[in-house]
């Protein structure tokens, strides 16, 4: 199965398995069908969750439901319990919205929600990230999870959110991050899609974040949380959601 998952995310192009999923959850819920192991966003149980991964793939960690990895499941428990996201009336623009997430935000009432991104099916403007169309000051809220990882001039990407951004608004940008190195490694001269996999993790990463990732974004001007909301939780709770313990959601406000 891990052969099987590592080839299709290495050969289909994101917006074709967007599109194909639809197709293929139905099967994977009632094949996954049990009471081992819980997704918080629909509340649904099963056996067993699925592999995922470009390089090594992760056992048991894609829900065969919402297709949520564990950022998502751990961004979900934090917005519903921590923030105001599900209950106050805010403006959100979404970059490259998840799956998990995108028609479940759609219903919410209390959002004027806008979806962005320059490839993704499911963004209503399509944008680039250092350029965007929108006015200074537009939003109470933005998301910008795993995607600037892919982004060449990632500083100017975290000027233009920091733009659109209101005063006192918030943000979560999530990154896939190496809590263990200091420092940000980058290195454009690999430019093999295998190489890059091995390296980087996957094929259309351009660095692996440090933990002056942070410093960064405060650098923008951002305020910075680092918020690692997995140590308020159980250690059945992280395992019942199939979490990853000790990842840090980077917070920010303006």
């Amino acid at each position: 199965m891990k052969k099987i998952f590592k080839r299709i995310l290495n050969t289909v192009p994101r917006p074709i398995l967007i599109t194909l999923s639809y197709y293929v959850r139905p099967i994977l819920i009632w094949s996954y069908k049990g009471s081992n192991y819980i997704d918080p966003i629909d509340g649904k149980k099963f056996k067993s969750f699925l592999p995922y991964g470009y390089e090594t793939p992760r056992e048991n960690v894609l829900s065969p439901s919402t297709l949520s990895l564990e950022r998502h499941r751990l961004l979900w428990l934090y917005l519903k319990n921590e923030t105001n996201f599900f209950t106050n009336t805010l403006k959100v623009l979404h970059f490259a919205p998840e799956q998990a997430f995108y028609k479940r935000f759609r219903k919410l009432k209390n959002l004027d929600y806008v979806t962005t991104d320059l490839n993704s099916p499911l963004a209503d403007v399509k944008a680039d990230i250092c350029n965007l169309p929108f006015e200074d000051n537009s939003f109470d809220l933005v998301l910008c999870n795993h995607v600037l990882e892919h982004i060449p001039e990632d500083t100017k990407a975290m000027h233009e959110l920091y733009r659109v951004m209101k005063p006192n608004g918030w943000g979560i940008f999530q990154i896939p991050q190496d809590l263990k190195r200091e420092k940000t490694f980058e290195d454009d001269s690999i430019t093999d899609k295998k190489e890059r996999t091995k390296i980087f993790g996957q094929y259309d990463h351009v660095r692996i974040y440090g933990r002056d990732y942070f410093d960064k974004l405060r650098n923008v001007g951002f305020k910075v949380d680092e918020v690692d909301y997995t140590a308020k939780l159980t250690r059945e709770e992280i395992e019942k959601y199939r979490l990853a313990k000790g990842e840090i959601i980077p917070l920010v406000r303006k």
